[in-house]
């Protein structure tokens, strides 16, 4: 297996895991996928990653690194949209998706990665608690 940042070629099987049912079980059209992926390059530190198993994209994931005018100026970042393959679960793939993207903090000198995810992702949350992600403050939310 592989990880590596997403190529425009890699959208259609990330919407592809976007569309599992245990997550929103809808995914945007490749139109508006290629466009969002180009503002997301707009961005210093923005990127998709996928995780590739035998030229098949088995996991995905975005992370954000950005600087802050608090803690001195350190970056710190936030991992959001996991997604793995369900007939690969359980292969260690979201394993290896987080220790790669703890990797890419500790690299760009992050004081912490945060991660977000739907409340009702139950067993998504028991995996993160075992891998020593600490449950930390609250995340507010308001349609605009």
């Amino acid at each position: 297996m592989m990880i590596r940042e997403a190529t425009p070629e890699d959208l259609r099987g990330v919407l592809e895991l976007y569309a599992q049912p245990e997550l929103d079980g809808e995914a945007l059209s490749m139109e508006e996928a290629e466009s969002i992926f180009d503002c997301m390059h707009a961005y210093p530190h923005y990127r998709l990653y996928v995780a590739e198993r035998q030229g098949r994209i088995v996991g995905t994931f975005t992370l954000l690194i950005k600087r802050n005018l608090s803690h001195l100026g350190a970056a710190s970042a936030v991992v959001e949209s996991v997604a793995v393959d369900p007939a690969a679960q359980g292969a260690g793939i979201g394993r290896a998706m987080m220790v790669f993207a703890r990797e890419l903090c500790r690299k760009a000198g992050c004081y912490k990665m945060a991660l977000s995810s739907n409340l009702r992702r139950e067993r998504a949350h028991a995996f993160y608690d075992g891998l020593g992600f600490e449950r930390h403050g609250y995340s507010f939310q308001v349609a605009p």
